[in-house]
């Protein structure tokens, strides 16, 4: 299989996370992907684009969220990146740490972390490349 990237580009418009969910679909659909890489694709990448809507580009809309991905036989990439400053990605607490418990952020890191086979910060945190297995052994 020929590995080959793709892009897309958005405003960062909470209502644009629809393009990333078709995407997902239709990847799913396309590739025959178990429905567990499914789920764990679909929640961590959208928690990933509405990060970088909401808290990395702070919903303006002049900024742009850009998903790059490519798949393979075994696994598939997405890289998304924010025009934001970034975050301290090492300091995010803990949400199953009782002291945690009733604090909302953090937890769609934590996600990420538990949803993808690997997970890198780079650029101060304005860009989260996640990869996922889909192989089914």
């Amino acid at each position: 299989m020929e590995l080959t990237v793709n892009k897309l580009e958005f405003n960062s418009e909470t209502k644009n996370i629809n393009i990333v969910e078709k995407l997902i679909d239709d990847l799913s659909n396309t590739f025959d992907l178990h429905s567990d890489i499914y789920g764990k694709l679909l929640l961590a990448v959208v928690e990933g684009v509405n990060n970088a809507i909401v808290h990395g580009n702070k919903l303006n809309k002049e900024k742009i969220v850009t998903v790059e991905y490519s798949i393979e036989e075994d696994k598939v990439e997405f890289i998304i990146k924010d025009e934001g400053t970034g975050f301290d990605y090492t300091t995010i607490p803990d949400p199953t740490k009782p002291e945690n418990l009733e604090k909302t952020h953090g937890r769609g890191v934590f996600l990420m972390h538990h949803l993808a086979d690997e997970i890198e910060f780079e650029e101060e945190g304005s860009v989260v490349k996640m990869i996922f297995n889909i192989t089914n052994d």
